[in-house]
């Protein structure tokens, strides 16, 4: 004889979380109600949801799944198509061969059950959840909002809408978007869109405490869009995390992604990057264009004598060249396009990258991973044995990855590198306090380039700067003859330009070619200042000069220059000494 279930009640006296009198109560509640047993017991107060599953899943012997705890990544959730979650409340777990495993909010559902067993033709194991659970995953993973009109909406998406409505709409037909999260999806997309039509390079997504504020960051200023109502930010940000492969529940660790969309015909990468804060988590997407690596070396900004000393560098047979500045200074775009310049089917390039930005075509790319060991160094070491001709390493942390790199240089490869330093000079100094041997440097480096982004004027709304202050321009080392030649220029702000007075952004370069005479000095230890005033009689226009020259010529502000050479201009200015 098969052996009876417990009744419920008696589970959960037994637990300790109700008494006979409770559930007397509840039972005569359900007869009036005609609700099951246990959701009285939870109306009355007389015990928590989760303890009624709980004893279900004992009741019924099936497993109690804790959505809490339990992580359900991006792919896991696409193994049930959308409308079925919604249509039977179900969460997908897990799948192993052809059995997948879900979570269920009734262990009587045994229709459903049948259903997903036949409109998914798999086997289904099943597992007990808190249905305010389920319904709280679904809605976070799906971006659903409740009480929003389309007025509402409409309002907030006015200034996303101009020519994005078609594509928007195309995005969300192509997903089978269902009426109740497509709002989200629009809003989402049509920022999107409007951020790469205002050429922003980040958008981002930032909780404050009553307010969710949206920036672009545009020619490398923030510009502030209207914000979304605070209680859509779950839903924006879980609808990012979702586009971008992110875990949708986990909340209390930073998280990495990447979204892959075509936009007016363009392939765009999106690095998305989310940081728990104390206001919700702040999202920053990072627009990664690969035209702008395909621009040609030309369009980076170099004068004339520096390009033609930078064509000379890169296509030597070997060797170190270092690329420095600050982050977000243009390094990697520099570097991409010598690559790119490079790519050539008789020539091999493999590179070690964290992360791996630009998707670049006939070039070997190698992502780093330091929690599994995947560092700098390790993917170096193993690049060695691949025989390239040309590598790039994204940056030289440590003593390990520069002395490989130095090694990989002096056994016949060209090596391209990035070092945070503030000029040229610097970099030699830099790899020698790391513990490189002195030798070792001045043998294998070829150049150092330092270099700067500023703000292009936009050439439609600037106008003459008849405020220039006459004396800074000489004591920054300005004759006569180039002062009265110069063409210095100002913003105003224009449509072109979204008001700010800017369209786009050059580099300032400062390119140190090495020559015996820097060798040796390198080889002796000699000081910085040294070593940079040598450079200069060498021949070296520092980043202050580059500026400058752009500057005169009416291509960037001289405040702009300023403030990027600002440690060159307080050498220079009499009251530093």
């Amino acid at each position: 004889m098969a052996k009876s279930r417990k009744r419920l009640g008696e589970i959960l006296k037994e637990w300790g979380l109700v008494t006979d009198e409770q559930i007397e109560a509840a039972l005569l509640s359900q007869q009036e109600s005609n609700h099951k047993i246990g959701e009285c017991l939870v109306e009355m107060k007389y015990c928590k949801s989760e303890d009624v599953v709980k004893a279900l899943a004992l009741q019924f012997n099936m497993e109690y799944v804790d959505l809490d705890l339990v992580s359900i990544g991006h792919d896991t959730f696409e193994l049930i198509p959308e409308n079925i979650i919604r249509e039977y409340t179900v969460l997908p777990l897990g799948k192993e061969k052809n059995k997948l495993k879900v979570a269920i909010t009734d262990p009587m559902a045994l229709d459903t059950i049948d259903a997903l067993r036949f409109r998914l033709n798999m086997e289904i194991e099943t597992a007990l959840a808190p249905r305010e659970k389920v319904l709280a995953v679904i809605k976070s993973y799906t971006g659903e909002v409740e009480a929003v009109s389309e007025s509402e909406m409409d309002s907030m998406m006015n200034q996303f809408k101009e020519g994005y409505e078609d594509a928007a709409g195309e995005e969300a037909a192509a997903r089978d978007d269902s009426g109740d999260d497509a709002p989200i999806i629009r809003l989402v997309t049509m920022m999107i869109h409007d951020a790469v039509k205002m050429r922003a390079s980040d958008i981002h997504v930032e909780p404050m405490a009553d307010t969710l504020r949206i920036r672009f960051r545009v020619d490398g200023n923030c510009i502030e869009r209207d914000s979304p109502p605070k209680r859509l930010q779950n839903s924006i940000i879980s609808r990012i995390k979702i586009m971008s492969g992110m875990a949708i529940e986990e909340k209390r660790i930073p998280q990495d992604g990447r979204i892959r969309m075509k936009l007016e015909g363009k392939d765009l990468d999106f690095r998305v990057s989310s940081l728990p804060a104390y206001h919700g988590e702040s999202m920053v997407m990072r627009i990664l264009r690969k035209e702008s690596v395909k621009v040609g070396l030309g369009a980076l900004g170099f004068s004339t004598a520096d390009f033609e000393i930078f064509q000379k560098i890169i296509k030597r047979p070997n060797g170190i060249f270092l690329v420095t500045g600050p982050t977000g200074s243009g390094k990697t775009t520099t570097l991409y396009s010598a690559l790119n310049e490079l790519n050539r089917p008789d020539k091999k390039i493999i590179t070690a990258e964290n992360p791996v930005e630009y998707n670049l075509s006939g070039i070997n790319q190698c992502q780093v991973h330091e929690s599994i060991g995947l560092t700098f160094a390790a993917i170096l070491r193993a690049m060695l044995r691949q025989a390239p001709n040309i590598i790039l390493v994204g940056e030289i942390r440590d003593l390990e990855t520069a002395e490989i790199a130095i090694q990989a240089a002096l056994t016949g490869h060209l090596v391209f590198s990035t070092l945070h330093t503030n000029d040229a000079p610097s970099a030699l100094t830099r790899l020698i306090d790391m513990g490189v041997k002195p030798f070792l440097v001045s043998s294998s480096v070829q150049a150092v380039m330092a270099q700067r982004l500023v703000s292009v004027l936009c050439n439609e709304c600037k106008v003459p700067d008849n405020d220039i202050d006459l004396n800074l321009l000489r004591s920054l080392g300005l004759t006569e003859d180039q002062i009265s030649k110069a063409n210095f220029m100002k913003p105003v702000g224009c449509d072109k330009c979204l008001r700010t007075g800017y369209y786009g952004r050059l580099g300032i370069f400062e390119i140190m070619a090495m020559n015996n005479d820097l060798r040796e000095m390198a080889f002796q230890r000699r000081p910085l200042q040294e070593l940079r005033k040598a450079a200069i009689g060498f021949g070296m226009h520092t980043l202050l000069d580059d500026g400058l020259a752009k500057a005169m010529a009416g291509i960037t502000p001289l405040s702009a220059v300023l403030a990027q050479a600002a440690r060159e201009v307080a050498m220079a200015l009499p009251s530093s000494s």
